[in-house]
């Protein structure tokens, strides 16, 4: 299916995929039910550091990830085979602090338990160094270790019975997973030339070990588009800047361009960045920036509401909780104290959504969602706090019910993906 599409879209066709990197329950949800009403596949990837054969920080492994996304499709009434899953950033990248040696031996093992749950699209991420790695980390190096994994994944995928059925994407111009630390104002395209030259190093690289075949199922190549994003801004693509790649696209024979940190980029970039054969592109932060905004609303409405005798104070526990356990902001918000609130709360980076498996959080969530289920929400209120939502459900398009208002504001996101990758 992956690389029919690859094809179609090399061929001119303004078609593609989007890739929900999400393990939040309500945004597998939505994302699920504007699959289903599209009549599409739905691309669902998991990062290294999210799921892992150690759990990660969701707390799952690569079987239980397939599980749990699995539920939900039966929730959502999606037929399981229309599901793509993925795996992003699968390499070192979780043990970087150990050597080299040590850390590719758990990135293979890494590769092969999400081979073996059932994963069939595998970003092959050696670009960034170990403990050990002289500095900078040399394109040969990435690929050789690239190569190496992808060993692993053939002989996963032949000892479960499912020889040539998973498809790859390489790349060592791989942007950092969840947005810029730092303020950026402009970005540099990734060359031709530096493209066409990863391409070549990763199929020697794959030929040495004997694994033409795997090559012929390299489908992505991961380049840096110039769009990004860090905590108040958003770069914007500007089509002129990938001529050249634009034509290398006509060379690769099979292999399009995958954009990641595509978040935050406007429905018209979207269009165009498929045009311009970025045929899959990643969206991450930008999702669960939608449930925060829907769970805050939801939140300011619950505090003008009366009749509510307890309520969940779901801002100031998220607040609490974020400067009780600092371990997953504290190195990306290097702001002065006084701007660290603001961006805790409101940064495009979204590092709040590590926040939402917390138990006093998850407490919050529920408590508001209890409350908010028990009384009808005040139509001006809405109009206040879901103004886009409001207009739909005057319309009798959308129930007014705190669920599916989350849903209507994270499918807002996919809605731009979804008629990007298949309504132009």
């Amino acid at each position: 299916m992956l690389q029919q599409l690859i094809r179609k879209n090399l061929d001119g066709a303004p078609q593609g995929i989007y890739a929900i990197c999400s393990a939040h329950g309500l945004v597998l949800e939505a994302a699920m039910e504007q699959a289903r009403a599209d009549g599409t596949p739905l691309l669902i990837e998991a990062t290294a550091n999210q799921v892992n054969q150690f759990g990660g920080y969701t707390g799952m492994q690569p079987v239980d990830f397939f599980d749990y996304v699995m539920t939900l499709a039966a929730r959502a009434e999606l037929d399981p085979s229309k599901i793509i899953l993925g795996g992003d950033h699968l390499g070192p990248v979780c043990w970087q602090a150990e050597p080299a040696a040590e850390a590719m031996a758990k990135a293979r093992d890494l590769v092969e338990a999400y081979v073996s749950a059932g994963f069939t699209k595998i970003h092959l991420d050696c670009s960034m160094p170990c403990a050990d790695d002289q500095l900078p980390l040399a394109d040969e190096i990435i690929a050789e270790r690239a190569a190496d994994l992808c060993r692993a994944a053939e002989g996963a995928a032949a000892r479960c019975g499912i020889p040539d059925t998973v498809m790859y994407v390489i790349g060592t111009e791989v942007p950092p997973p969840g947005g810029a630390k730092e303020e950026i104002t402009e970005l540099e395209v990734t060359s031709a030339a530096h493209a066409r030259n990863t391409i070549e190093l990763h199929r020697k690289a794959f030929a040495r070990r004997d694994l033409d075949h795997a090559w012929s199922r390299v489908i992505g190549l991961v380049v840096q588009p110039g769009v990004e994003f860090d905590h108040t801004s958003v770069i914007d693509y500007q089509p002129h800047k990938v001529g050249q790649l634009r034509a290398l696209a006509k060379e690769t024979g099979s292999i399009a361009f995958e954009a990641h940190s595509t978040d935050y980029q406007t429905e018209d970039n979207y269009n165009q960045l498929v045009r311009d054969h970025f045929a899959i592109l990643k969206v991450g932060p930008q999702l669960t920036f939608a449930l925060r905004e829907a769970l805050f609303a939801l939140s300011y409405i619950e505090d003008e509401l009366p009749d509510i005798a307890e309520k969940s104070a779901l801002r100031a526990v998220c607040e609490s909780r974020m400067q009780a356990e600092p371990r997953y902001w504290r190195s990306f918000y290097d702001v002065a104290a006084e701007k660290q609130p603001l961006y805790r709360r409101y940064s495009y980076s979204d590092r709040i959504r590590y926040y939402w498996p917390d138990k006093e959080v998850q407490a919050a969530v529920t408590r508001l969602l209890d409350n908010l289920s028990a009384t009808a929400i005040p139509l001006p209120l809405l109009s206040q706090f879901f103004p886009q939502e409001y207009r739909l459900v005057r319309r009798g398009q959308l129930a007014n019910e705190a669920g599916a208002l989350i849903k209507a504001r994270i499918r807002q996101v996919t809605t731009a993906y979804a008629n990007a990758c298949w309504k132009q």
